[in-house]
């Protein structure tokens, strides 16, 4: 019904209408879409602290506006039916009140409509062990991570308990049995909701984000005891993310954390986007490390500096670095030459290879 039609609605549908991935609300400034990685500004009026204060509100509930008030931060999930599903977080800056929605797509795209490597396939069906998918924000680790549970959700018969803040993609049943909690809706927190999972008879379990000691040490738990967990780091490298773990852990548990990442990690995926060739979307870029001897022998001698090499010379089994992933979608057309050399974290290493000059350990090969 048209009067029941919240103030914000209108701004979240010229976001849906535009495509844009995020929508941003601040105090002096009109309405900001991010439409293919750039930010566009809409023509209207800047905002006042009214404004926000009446766009904001009008959406929340009792709970959710007395939370924020108390913490001036607020993470929530917001539909509007046929329109688009969002994932808002509202928060205080110098005093006045700023929104950032990102637009998420409500159907679940397959790993061929994100253009992912064929190597997720395998690794949504491990059946025990921990995947890390790993990026910083905004680089599309809650899609593939989707993509990878409703993989499962349609090949295999298993109960799947996901824990999310806020939940961002719904699944229907199809093979799979899924349960899907939201901190702060259905559990307070990721803390209470890991502690209570491994008693809802799991197969697969996803965890939001791995922010603690106590949540990264209960998912390697539930790792250790045979469950497939799925989690997310804000780490851009494999080398960064061993470090990013290990400084969760105070230094008396480093070693312990060190055996069992050994053998019950099972595969780190990181991941950015890359603007494609045409200029109307993005491609991930991923970087992929599976567990083999060779990857636990360098986690052991504490030279986990050397496996993103090692990660390299292994692309026989499924694993790539970003060089090796940024050429193939170079060569598939997918990226142009200079997007992938912008975007590089080794630009002079993949102008050789784009030359056709490999180096490896032995030697130049062309």
């Amino acid at each position: 019904m048209e009067n029941s039609q919240k103030p914000i609605d209108k701004i979240f549908e010229v976001a849906a209408k535009h495509q844009a991935s995020d929508l941003l609300l601040k105090v002096n400034e009109p309405p900001i879409l991010r439409i293919k990685g750039s930010m566009r500004t809409l023509d209207a009026k800047p905002l006042t602290d009214g404004d926000l204060e009446k766009l904001v509100f009008s959406f929340l509930t009792r709970e959710q506006a007395d939370d924020f008030q108390k913490t001036g931060d607020l993470d929530m999930a917001y539909s509007l039916p046929e329109v688009a599903r969002f994932r808002v977080n509202i928060f205080r800056q110098r005093g006045s009140i700023s929104m950032v929605a990102r637009r998420v797509n409500s159907s679940i795209p397959s790993f061929e409509d994100l253009h992912l490597p064929s190597i997720l396939e395998k690794i949504a069906l491990y059946l025990q062990g921990l995947v890390l998918v790993c990026g910083v924000t905004g680089s599309g680790k809650s899609t593939t991570l989707a993509s990878m549970i409703q993989h499962i959700n349609r090949n295999r018969r298993c109960h799947i308990v996901t824990i999310e803040d806020p939940i961002e993609y719904m699944y229907s049943d199809e093979k799979s049995f899924i349960n899907q909690r939201e901190v702060g809706l259905d559990v307070v927190s990721f803390k209470q909701a890991l502690r209570a999972v491994v008693r809802q008879n799991p197969d697969v379990i996803l965890v939001g984000e791995m922010r603690d000691h106590e949540t990264f040490s209960t998912a390697l738990t539930a790792a250790e005891t045979g469950h497939l967990v799925f989690g997310t780091l804000h780490s851009s490298t494999i080398a960064q993310t061993f470090g990013r773990i290990y400084d969760i852990f105070p230094p008396e548990e480093r070693e312990s954390v060190r055996r069992s990442i050994m053998f019950n990690l099972r595969a780190i995926i990181c991941q950015k986007l890359a603007v494609t060739k045409d200029n109307v979307g993005r491609v991930p870029v991923n970087e992929i490390m599976l567990m083999n001897p060779t990857m636990q022998k360098l986690i052991e001698q504490k030279q986990e500096i050397k496996i993103g090499e090692m990660v390299r010379a292994h692309e026989q089994e499924g694993m790539c670095d970003f060089n090796q992933s940024l050429y193939k979608l170079i060569k598939e057309g997918m990226i142009t030459d200079k997007t992938g050399i912008s975007i590089s974290h080794n630009p002079e290493q993949l102008k050789m290879n784009l030359k056709g000059i490999f180096v490896s350990e032995s030697g130049i090969v062309h």
